[in-house]
């Protein structure tokens, strides 16, 4: 039998239907089944076109297996996760390839209560079980039920807002034609938001690209709209909705960084000395919202499965990555892709502030170079070069995830990529634009490499 390919830190993913097909989906759902002897799982799926057949194969491997399995349909992953900890299940498995290209699929994987299955904590060890295809036989095989928990999950998004202060604002969204505009068209009704929809209704084809809003060019529609329509806000969510992607009323893109600080002041506000959860890539403009507003910072390694894994440790109210993953207590200790934008619009009702203010002073406060990637050929060998040279006047040196060294008035993360072959540069300094540029510059040069997304 031929081993299962795909399987990355957090998840697997792979091409259809060389790596990835309804046979090994089938063998993944029993291999999942014999790790985790779960009784109940909820499965979903993506709009990509291979996604029914997968899931479809995924569920009948759990069901020969002995699981009752409760089949959500479609929707985000979030959607998975919610299920999951909201219905008191025993795990969950979400068809996906999120941002990945057409011919891609993938699954994400949690255990109870929404726990990430990752490599460290049990995605090896399923690997490794489907390889073999040798399974135990159950006593009874399970049942497969249709569990709809869409206006529950609608009902927990609006639990976030308070209605009685919004404003009438316009809002340009653009969900790629992947997952999100379903969302959008259930909360309107009881939003007073204009919305402008751009590749609204899920389109497995992907007429317009594949959904990624951090690529620069896919971009463009949104920030034309957004000036078109004269827009309050724009935003753009992946294929999966996990992750959005905000631009205030300029056009301008607000990279995921200074996002964080902004939603870790909107939970410090309604919970006073609340701990929040941040990545070590760009660190500087959150710490300073964070104590200022007499929270408590916590680090984590970058990644989900590392993120919520302190979060519960530490009870956090919200968790943010420079990426545009947002997590939330109250979720499940999840990522949504709905909160966050929801939260922003409440803050902009609130403080009768355009976005562009909210943010401009933190970005000219902590400017920072945004993640740069570079293929190179030997990532370990080229982070002790870097560290060898910009190490001995560093007034601290961090190891949490790759090689962090900080200065008086600038600071560096360098990192190999955990599902590359990539190194992944972030550089940030107090309030000097030059300064910050000038270094990146000055790193790139010793880096070498090709340039990559």
């Amino acid at each position: 039998m031929t081993a299962i390919a795909g399987f990355k830190a957090y998840d697997l993913r792979g091409r259809i239907p060389t790596e990835l097909n309804p046979q090994v989906a089938y063998r993944v759902g029993r291999a999942y089944a014999e790790w985790l002897k779960p009784k109940r799982v909820i499965v979903g799926r993506d709009i990509r076109l291979s996604s029914q057949e997968l899931c479809t194969a995924l569920t009948q491997g759990l069901l020969d297996s002995g699981v009752d399995v409760y089949d959500i349909g479609l929707c985000g992953t979030e959607g998975v996760y919610f299920a999951t900890f909201a219905e008191a299940m025993d795990g969950g498995i979400m068809v996906t390839a999120s941002h990945n290209p057409p011919d891609y699929n993938g699954m994400k994987f949690v255990r109870e209560q929404s726990r990430p299955i990752s490599g460290d904590t049990g995605l090896q060890e399923i690997k490794k079980i489907g390889d073999a295809d040798q399974y135990s036989t159950p006593a009874q095989k399970g049942t497969l039920h249709e569990l709809n928990t869409w206006l529950k999950y609608i009902e927990h998004l609006r639990s976030y807002l308070d209605t009685g202060k919004l404003k009438k604002l316009r809002i340009v969204v653009n969900a790629g034609n992947g997952g999100a505009g379903a969302v959008i068209d259930s909360l309107e009704k009881y939003l007073p938001f204009e919305f402008i929809k751009l590749n609204h209704n899920p389109d497995g084809t992907f007429p317009n690209g594949v959904p990624n809003p951090m690529l620069e060019e896919n971009r463009a529609p949104t920030i034309a709209a957004i000036k078109e329509h004269k827009a309050d806000l724009g935003i753009a969510w992946d294929g999966d909705y996990d992750r959005c992607f905000l631009f205030d009323e300029t056009g301008d893109f607000i990279e995921g960084y200074y996002i964080v600080g902004l939603l870790a002041s909107v939970f410090l506000k309604r919970e006073k000395g609340a701990r929040i959860v941040h990545d070590p890539r760009l660190t500087w403009a959150t710490l300073d919202m964070v104590q200022s507003l007499g929270g408590e910072a916590v680090q984590s390694k970058s990644g989900h499965a590392f993120v919520k894994d302190v979060m519960r440790q530490h009870d956090a109210a919200y968790g943010g990555e420079m990426s545009a993953h947002h997590y939330f207590r109250a979720f499940g200790y999840c990522d949504s892709g709905q909160i966050p934008w929801l939260l922003v619009t409440q803050l902009m009702c609130e403080s009768g502030k355009p976005l562009s203010a909210l943010v401009n002073e933190r970005i000219a406060k902590f400017p920072a170079s945004g993640e740069i990637n570079r293929k190179v050929s030997d990532a370990k060998a080229t982070i002790k070069t870097v560290e060898a040279h910009y190490k001995p006047n560093a007034i601290a040196v961090d190891y949490v995830d790759g090689l962090s060294l900080e200065y008086p008035t600038w600071r560096f993360n360098l990192r190999s990529s955990n599902t590359e072959p990539l190194i992944r540069l972030n550089v940030e300094s107090r309030g000097d634009v030059a300064l910050m540029r000038a270094k990146t510059a000055e790193l790139l040069a010793m880096i070498g490499g090709e340039v990559a997304h």
